[in-house]
């Protein structure tokens, strides 16, 4: 890497990535309402350019994650997800760019450790429960997956405990 010219502070901290966009939902679900970029950059402190800011709410726009709406020559913005949402958004978009989503799933399911696979059992059934037995939304097209899809080769599980 190259070193930094005299009088150029080195940065002391490199953000993880989406710690930004997680933030900033934080912030926006902490809102009272839909709000301004120069109120999001204000309540995240830490001397964040106004374009830094503009640019990571373009980029939750873009995910779905927020929601916008023109006030003057400005917008404000609403959460749409929050930092849970936009990870499932993200997993969501890595799913659907995957030819063999069986695959995919069954690889997903069967590296989790046990307290989350148990978790994920446990929200299958209510989900099954919910909509008589299609899980809702994790399907294509208007086909839901039913628990059996998932767990039928996730290393020997016989499918949500009951």
């Amino acid at each position: 890497m190259a070193e930094r010219s005299e009088g150029m502070p080195a940065r002391e901290h490199r953000r993880g990535q989406g710690e930004l966009e997680t933030q900033v939902l934080s912030v926006l679900g902490s809102a009272p309402g839909p709000v301004t970029a120069a109120w999001v950059q204000e309540q995240l402190g830490g001397g964040l350019a106004y374009t830094t800011v503009i640019t990571i709410l373009t980029r939750l726009y873009a995910k779905g994650a927020v929601t916008r709406t023109r006030s003057g020559r400005s917008f404000e913005w609403t959460p749409v997800a929050d930092g849970a949402g936009l990870v499932a958004l993200r997993m969501r978009k890595l799913l659907d760019r995957e030819d063999d989503r069986d695959a995919v799933l069954s690889s997903f399911v069967s590296a989790l450790s046990p307290d989350d696979e148990r978790l994920l059992r446990t929200l299958l059934g209510e989900s099954e429960s919910e909509s008589e037995g299609v899980a809702g939304g994790l399907g294509e097209e208007g086909q839901g997956l039913r628990g059996s899809d998932v767990w039928g080769g996730a290393g020997g599980s016989e499918g949500p405990e009951r």
